[in-house]
């Protein structure tokens, strides 16, 4: 909705970076799970990490933060989106912290140097390779970028509603805006689908498309078989703990706690993180 009278609505002041990592993100927890994971499968802290499809660097600025001795690299093909980053997140944590955050313009199969303890790539990023060829090239590149002890951390999506074309609506009381989740289309014959982000203001202002994604669905054995093949040792499942809601007694709701496993039952949408050793 455009702005009326010369007033700008709360869709064209908002930054969609900032709702994006309001909405999306929570670095806290993932910092919180790569590190516990990582000690307990190799006995020590990790120190370093390679954040790929890093976007804004948002997780590695606060992986830097948590520890003195710990950084980040970004790799990201968006240079205005690592600028944006680079000022909002490392500058903006001070000049120690951002010191030990380096942001590299590059394609992710293309960077294998530094050698890093953990290299992650969040937010179903990586599933833009849409055949098993790519895939495969990638955790190839990912796996040569590790130290001899390192893990790749992945995340996944699925469920019975994966496939569905939906929306799914949260609310955002800092902001006064509504961040909506869409399934734009989905195509069973090479599981290719689209999704987009929009955000609806109190105002009636919308900012449709602030995010656009093209990817394929895949499933949770195709990517252990994919990352066996480029070399990983093992693949490990760690799937959430869900309890009964307190709201509603037919819903279960996750707590933020994952564990390794090897059966569940399906859910209507679950997201998993996927730890491969080297």
């Amino acid at each position: 909705m455009s702005s009326q009278a010369g007033k700008q609505s709360q869709a064209e002041q908002a930054d969609r970076h900032v709702l994006y990592q309001e909405s999306v993100q929570c670095p806290e927890a993932e910092v919180d799970f790569m590190s516990k994971t990582f000690e307990a499968l190799k006995g020590r802290k990790a120190l370093s990490v390679k954040e790929d499809f890093g976007g804004t660097g948002y997780l590695s600025v606060e992986w830097a933060k948590s520890d003195p001795q710990r950084t980040a690299i970004v790799v990201d093909i968006d240079k205005p989106t690592l600028d944006w980053g680079q000022k909002h997140n490392a500058e903006s944590a001070g000049s120690e912290v951002a010191s030990r955050v380096q942001y590299i313009e590059a394609d992710v199969r293309n960077i294998a140097e530094p050698k890093v303890d953990i290299t992650n790539a969040f937010n179903f990023s990586y599933c833009i390779f849409e055949t098993r060829d790519e895939m495969r090239k990638y955790f190839e590149i990912a796996r040569e970028g590790l130290k001899d002890d390192g893990i790749l951390v992945l995340d996944l999506f699925g469920g019975t509603e994966a496939m569905d074309v939906l929306e799914e609506e949260t609310e955002l009381e800092d902001f006064d805006a509504t961040y909506r989740w869409e399934h734009v289309s989905f195509n069973p014959i090479n599981n290719h689908m689209e999704c987009a982000i929009h955000f609806d203001f109190d105002d009636g202002s919308s900012m449709e498309n602030a995010f656009t994604y093209a990817w394929r669905l895949w499933s949770i054995p195709e990517i252990r078989e994919l990352l066996l093949e480029a070399g990983f040792k093992n693949a490990r499942i760690y799937w959430e703990e869900y309890v009964d809601s307190e709201e509603d007694d037919d819903e279960l709701e996750g707590t933020g706690e994952y564990y390794e496993t090897e059966e569940v039952e399906n859910q209507e949408s679950w997201m998993i993180y996927i730890v491969a050793e080297k």
